[in-house]
């Protein structure tokens, strides 16, 4: 449940479905901005070792890291969600569920994104695309040689989207809020250019988006 400390700070309690590499910085970066995180995955012992490398709180199964959780993570790869989500089938209804996952096909950067296929799957809860844009590696540190990262977020449920976007913030990314969940299919685009280029021209994966120049409303 969303908590308000003292100084004005809000955190969240998130949950982690998957204990890999993604699962691993998302769950490190949110334990350093003071959020309360769960971590689940398909071998408990390896949510237990990750729990206890960034100091979160290890889950004996999926349901359980998501119980109470206001945000949840599916941190694995879009293969999975469909059995994920259907094992958890009622537990999503009414939560943010943030779909981190990437399109490696050509022919599936046309149609619908994998976070409009997952809302697909989970009607009842808000789906928000966030974090894809930017590598495992640079999920837990928000800049690369001094540039602040930019986290884009995209969703249909405006409460939601300000959820994630304060998450985002919270971790030390400039949170970018892109609109619909529609624009997913851009956002994952940009994930797939980017590994795509590192993949063929042997870049050390830290790569990371950033959008410069004026970004505030221009005066009349």
């Amino acid at each position: 449940m969303c908590r308000v400390l003292d100084d004005g700070e809000v955190t969240v309690q998130v949950g982690i479905i998957g204990a890999g590499n993604v699962g691993h910085a998302l769950g490190l970066a949110s334990v350093r901005a003071g959020h309360e995180v769960r971590i689940s995955a398909s071998q408990p012992s390896e949510a237990e070792s990750v729990a206890q490398e960034v100091g979160a709180q290890p889950a004996g199964s999926n349901a359980e890291s998501i119980q109470g959780a206001d945000v949840v993570i599916l941190a694995v790869p879009f293969e999975a969600v469909e059995e994920i989500t259907s094992e958890l089938g009622s537990a999503l209804n009414g939560k943010v569920v943030i779909d981190v996952t990437n399109r490696f096909a050509p022919e599936q950067l046309d149609g619908p994104s994998n976070a409009e296929r997952t809302q697909m799957l989970v009607p009842d809860a808000r789906v928000v695309k966030a974090f894809n844009t930017i590598f495992a590696a640079n999920q837990s540190e928000p800049s690369v040689d001094g540039v602040q990262l930019d986290g884009f977020v995209a969703g249909d449920d405006a409460a939601a989207k300000d959820t994630v976007i304060s998450l985002v913030e919270s971790m030390g990314f400039r949170a970018v809020d892109t609109g619909p969940l529609a624009m997913a299919r851009a956002l994952e685009g940009m994930g797939v250019l980017n590994i795509s280029l590192n993949a063929s021209k042997g870049w050390p994966w830290k790569s990371g988006w950033k959008l410069v120049g004026p970004t505030e409303p221009a005066q009349a």
